[in-house]
């Protein structure tokens, strides 16, 4: 399993200040809490011990793993990570990455029809929630991946899920892993005899964004040695996003379907090497897309096929979504060690295609106490709040947080983990706003977040 942030970062913290539907970014969180107190108020104790919320809110546990079952007899599998929600008319449908890479107690059951490889214990579980938020049952649909980390909704419904991984065939795995796989959270025969969408790259995925206008797909790698590479990934001409689209095209025209390209970034005529380099907000670097020469990584790994100053590199590129007529993505830390430029505890850049420039919004130091329960680090999955700002999960050190931030640029916090240090995971509004979704990943809870959303200060 890919190491996480919580793994190797010394200290630090981090936050992510979008404002609104994400039309703007704000001020950093550090100077944000100088203001007067944002959100929903001081986080209240919870007698069971599980989230500590704001005065007026309420959990459901929707899943735990091992101990509620999937419809097949299994318990649902372990490390519950990124998440979407669909509507559906009885309620919403959750599709849950379970991003296990060996040694979790509970895997994703390799059910016939379902699993890419019977060596792999990752994938998917589809749950199906009513108007309540409490769950009504829950399946697999798809088996037989590994390491499913984060991914991205796509325009057309459904979800891409991706492997952080680059593990080959061998010993217990009989495929080659690393690729991006598409998940229907309604249609269970769509989800049968799963397919790698090869032509997105062999690779340490974290998340995608797509164009909701040309079906273009973004994609962020979180990798060292060397570091990550951002990605774009053009579909052929003639290619139109919907149901089966991505599945069709693999089977028929093959891994080199449409064109997968790095981002090399220049300020005037120089090549900026690591995005780590940029330490203020505005900076603005123009594109241009490398080819990438080997998609499937038969040699050496794709970030590694390409000479000195000829892309542009990244620590920990994580979240990705589609806003504002672009790409946000997020890279969560650097730090010298690692071949970084410059120490940083996080940055939010934006593509934006039509210019073909990378913005970085914003940009966070290191915080030497990450325990204290006012300091936030380490975000991985992220969301937009349909009353504003950006619902962010913590993965760093110290006590671990649901971090809201405002329009205003102020930093609160949404939810605290009062059973343990683990990571917070898959934050997904409902489509109606009632319900906000979020996971803790060890041991793994599934939890259905409500209250007076509209109250934030």
């Amino acid at each position: 399993m890919a190491l996480t942030r919580r793994d190797l970062l010394r200290t630090g913290a981090l936050g992510i200040v979008v404002a609104g539907s994400v039309e703007a970014i704000a001020a950093p969180v550090a100077a944000a809490q100088t203001r007067r107190p944002a959100g929903y108020g001081a986080l209240v104790d919870d007698p069971a011990g599980l989230l500590a919320l704001p005065k007026g809110f309420s959990y459901r546990v929707v899943a735990q793993a091992g101990v509620t079952t999937l419809e097949s007899g299994q318990p649902t599998p372990s490390d519950a990570d990124g998440t979407a929600c669909f509507r559906d008319g009885r309620g919403f449908v959750l599709v849950n990455n379970h991003e296990i890479g060996g040694g979790e107690p509970y895997g994703v059951p390799a059910l016939p029809g379902l699993s890419y490889d019977p060596g792999a214990a990752g994938g998917t579980t589809n749950i199906l929630v009513d108007h309540s938020g409490k769950r009504l049952r829950e399946y697999v649909s798809l088996a037989g991946t590994h390491n499913n980390c984060a991914g991205g909704h796509t325009p057309w419904n459904t979800w891409l899920t991706c492997e952080e991984t680059e593990q080959r065939a061998g010993g217990v795995f009989q495929q080659d892993h690393g690729y991006v796989f598409e998940v229907d959270p309604f249609d269970r025969a769509a989800n049968r005899n799963p397919v790698a969408l090869r032509f997105l790259g062999r690779y340490s995925h974290e998340a995608v964004a797509v164009d909701p206008d040309d079906s273009t797909i973004y994609l962020t790698e979180d990798a060292s040695g060397p570091n990550g590479l951002y990605f774009r990934w053009t579909p052929p001409r003639g290619f139109r996003g919907r149901k089966g689209a991505l599945r069709h095209l693999q089977l028929t025209e093959g891994d080199n379907a449409g064109r997968l390209q790095a981002m090399s970034c220049f300020k005037g005529g120089r090549q900026i090497a690591d995005l780590s380099e940029a330490t203020q907000p505005g900076t603005r670097y123009r594109v241009k897309w490398v080819d990438v020469p080997d998609r499937q990584a038969a040699e050496v790994s794709v970030r590694s096929q390409f000479a000195p100053g000829e892309v542009t590199h990244s620590r920990k590129l994580e979240g990705a979504y589609w806003g504002d007529g672009g790409a946000y993505f997020v890279a969560s830390y650097a730090r010298a060690d690692d071949g970084s430029v410059h120490e940083h505890d996080g940055q939010v850049w934006f593509y934006d295609p039509r210019s073909e420039t990378v913005e970085l919004k914003t940009i966070f130091g290191v915080n030497p106490d990450p325990d204290a329960d006012t300091n936030y680090d380490g975000p991985d999955n992220i969301t937009v709040s349909p009353y504003g700002g950006l619902i962010l999960a913590e993965d760093g050190e110290g006590l671990s947080h649901l971090v809201g931030v405002t329009d205003r640029g102020q930093a609160y916090p949404m939810a605290r983990n009062e059973l343990n240090n683990s990571e917070f995971t898959g934050p997904t509004f409902s489509h109606d706003g009632r319900f906000l979704f979020a996971n803790i990943q060890t041991p793994g809870y599934v939890f259905a977040i409500t209250g007076p959303w509209e109250e934030c200060r």
